[in-house]
């Protein structure tokens, strides 16, 4: 298993190990999955993989699996696909987002240009498409829709609200499309190919995007509270490049409203200012850090979590509805 692989803290110890024996094997298919005889494609596109990760796709892929005949070889084809797609999105996003650090270690184009992260990028895709397509027309279709909502997700990060749009309701649908969509395809790959009850891969799927838009609105409160030491990024990247975070939406909403105070005017008018500096840009994230918009934020991820565990209503009790209930509380509370 990813030696930073997110701990779930499960009752059931006999779960826990075969879960963990699990994610070992599909972490030895992951690093066979994007080897090249190259030797320069090779390190480019070994270069995430082996600094590491959570590894919460397959690792839900696996966890739902348990709903129907448990693991089997195409349960951990699909978690090496999903987790290679997720692979292949973050080159792609630190491109456009300029991020100079990814899980601990410089980005792929920090190392080898612009050019060569990108093209990384979409030879994983490429290599997460051909094993898709050994599991049958049914799955290559769930994998091709959810990376339209990928594409689909960055298109409408970039582009912004429409004119009169609620920001922050665009925001939560960037959220969907570009975290959760995939969380609840992992969930559903892995209902499906172990032959759940059709009203299972429902309850997990719709699982998988609620718990998706709560992880990444903790991440939002991680980027402000948690040090670059702790999560492998540069702390304030969106900050910087202008990326539409909740706490930052939020704080427009408090400005242009009569609770605004000029202090919420001028930490505003310092975020939206020149923050190529360091000094400017830590001066931003400390003020922001203790403004009330980041217990709004992690309020607001809390609330959504609660509406994925009322989800799992819909599943048998046991082991595993007890294992995804740990997952969404995990995702949320968790400092990295």
């Amino acid at each position: 298993m990813a030696t930073d692989s997110l701990a779930l803290p499960l009752a059931d110890e006999q779960l826990a190990q075969y879960l963990i024996r699990e994610m070992t094997q599909v972490e030895d298919d992951l690093r066979a999955a994007v080897a090249n005889a190259d030797s320069l494609v090779d390190d480019a596109s070994r270069h995430l993989v082996s600094a590491g990760g959570k590894r919460l796709r397959p690792l839900l892929t696996l966890l739902v699996s348990q709903l129907g005949t448990g693991v089997s070889d195409d349960v951990r084809k699909a978690a090496v696909v999903v987790e290679l797609t997720h692979l292949a999105s973050l080159y792609h996003d630190d491109v456009m987002d300029s991020a100079p650090l990814r899980r601990g270690a410089p980005s792929a184009h920090e190392v080898w240009g612009n050019n060569v992260a990108i093209l990384t990028g979409d030879l994983l895709f490429a290599r997460a498409s051909a094993l898709t397509s050994e599991l049958g027309p049914e799955a290559v279709g769930i994998q091709a829709r959810t990376f339209e909502r990928l594409c689909m997700g960055q298109l409408q990060e970039t582009l912004g609200p429409r004119d009169g749009a609620d920001p922050v309701a665009h925001y939560i649908q960037v959220l969907a499309d570009k975290t959760a969509s995939l969380l609840a395809t992992s969930a559903l790959f892995g209902a499906k190919l172990a032959g759940a009850a059709p009203e299972h891969e429902r309850v997990v799927t719709q699982y998988g995007e609620l718990v998706g838009v709560a992880f990444q609105l903790a991440d939002d409160v991680i980027d402000l509270t948690s040090t670059g030491d702790v999560t492998g990024k540069t702390q304030g990247t969106d900050l910087r490049e202008g990326v539409p975070t909740m706490p930052v939406l939020l704080l427009r909403q408090i400005v242009a409203s009569p609770e605004g105070t000029p202090q919420d005017g001028e930490l505003l008018a310092e975020i939206d200012s020149d923050l190529s500096s360091d000094e400017a840009l830590a001066s931003v994230v400390e003020k922001l850090r203790v403004h009330r918009v980041v217990d709004m934020t992690r309020q607001k991820s809390q609330d959504v979590a609660r509406q994925a565990i009322a989800e799992l209503d819909g599943l048998p009790d046991g082991s595993v509805k007890d294992a995804l209930v740990k997952f969404a509380e995990v995702l949320v509370d968790r400092v990295a």
